[in-house]
């Protein structure tokens, strides 16, 4: 009997993500373009950080790959972080806007 998971893996995380737990992220935001275009399934933890830390338009502008939401340091922490939670654990997150006024 195999014993290994057939639930997908996230590419930034590495965790697997089970059913339930994921949505689909578009790599360039829908509303900037990216309606059709390649998409990730993510955890739904991450996908709130990802939303709460960029805007639409920076996702699309800076953020729309894999590699380069590694090499934000906010998001490379996240993923070392959450890295060490069971797949199923969800985190709140603050999103743009509330981060930006809370800063002020």
């Amino acid at each position: 009997m195999n014993d290994r998971s057939t639930n997908p893996v996230w590419p930034l995380c590495g965790r697997e993500i089970p059913p339930g737990h994921g949505s689909r992220h578009h790599l360039i935001p829908v509303l900037k373009g990216g309606g059709h275009g390649a998409t990730e399934l993510l955890h739904n933890a991450c996908h709130s950080k990802l939303h709460s830390v960029f805007t639409e338009s920076e996702l699309a502008r800076n953020y729309n790959t894999i590699e380069k939401l590694l090499a934000h340091e906010e998001i490379a922490k996240f993923v070392e972080w959450i890295g060490r939670r069971p797949p199923d654990f969800h985190a709140r997150n603050r999103s743009v806007r509330k981060r930006r006024k809370w800063n002020e």
